[in-house]
């Protein structure tokens, strides 16, 4: 009899299990069919001694990692939208208006000094065009599987020294003071020549181009396994509010930056900084300047 009792509350209680298994199946059914029509929020309960939970849990991962796929997809498509909009507007205008300059000195609207204007003009807005075109072709390069680094062992002081040399023209012309610190010894870096070259471009042309500073100062120095990198300006500063989007896609301040530019290149030296396992920080503050921090280790 007891016997009989025993196997009677064992058929009960897997009949029950039973019962509860499939109820919680016909649950996780409907959750992913909820999560089929778009619903990343939905989540599949079980406690944890269940026989179902390792499934529950599985399933509750797959659907978080869906969710966040589904996040950075759309917040690419959004990118890569107000990409297009920028594109738009930032090469079909000045195309246009070279167009029109190019169009009134050829058709000899213009002549004598008006058409020289005109040439010079014309020529600048062109040099806008490329340099606004070669910053869309790095940053869709950076995105690509196809992009890739040529990396070696160089003298970091010595490769800043050569890429310093073409920019003192231009801080002559644009009346910018520079002081420039580079050790005499060498600092070897594992390091891509040319990556490393358009993230010092991009950082000395952000502050010409949206600083309005009249200083700018470049040292290196050693720090512990690492070589630092400073770049200052006495420009107008970056308000806090701005400075941790400073490195965004297509990121603008509202204060600090004219409305001329991509909003890529600092993004693009932030990609290129970790591609090359160093890193990079910004201090500012409104109405002093701007101070970015590049750290790379040292080689072996």
């Amino acid at each position: 009899m007891i016997a009989l009792s025993v196997a009677f509350a064992s058929v009960c209680g897997a009949v029950f299990i039973v019962r509860r298994v499939k109820k919680q199946l016909l649950e996780m059914s409907d959750a992913l069919e909820d999560v089929k029509n778009g619903n990343g929020n939905r989540r599949i309960l079980s406690e944890t001694h269940e026989l179902v939970a390792p499934l529950a849990y599985a399933i509750n991962d797959i659907i978080l990692s869906y969710e966040n796929r589904l996040s950075a997809y759309r917040q690419t498509e959004e990118t890569n939208r107000q990409l297009m909009t920028s594109l738009s507007h930032d090469v079909r205008t000045p195309l246009t208006t070279l167009i029109g300059y190019l169009d009134a000195a050829h058709k000899g609207i213009v002549d004598g000094k008006e058409r020289d204007d005109y040439i010079e003009t014309a020529r600048r807005k062109a040099h806008d065009l490329k340099e606004y075109i070669d910053v869309l072709f790095d940053w869709f390069k950076l995105g690509s599987n196809e992009f890739s680094m040529n990396i070696s062992v160089v003298d970091l002081t010595e490769l800043t020294r050569n890429i310093l040399i073409d920019w003192i023209p231009i801080f002559e012309d644009t009346q910018i003071d520079f002081t420039v610190d580079i050790p005499e010894q060498p600092f070897r870096v594992r390091i891509d020549p040319d990556g490393y070259m358009r993230i010092l471009n991009n950082l000395i042309q952000n502050v010409i181009s949206h600083s309005h500073a009249d200083k700018i100062e470049i040292s290196l120095s050693g720090q512990g396994g690492n070589i630092k990198i400073l770049l200052s300006d006495n420009g107008v500063g970056i308000d806090k509010k701005d400075l941790k989007h400073i490195f965004e896609r297509l990121y603008k301040c509202d204060k600090g930056r004219s409305e001329k530019g991509s909003g890529l290149g600092l993004s693009i030296v932030h990609q290129l900084v970790a591609k090359l396992n160093g890193t990079i920080t910004v201090e500012s503050t409104p109405g002093e300047g701007t101070v970015f921090i590049l750290l790379f280790p040292l080689a072996e």
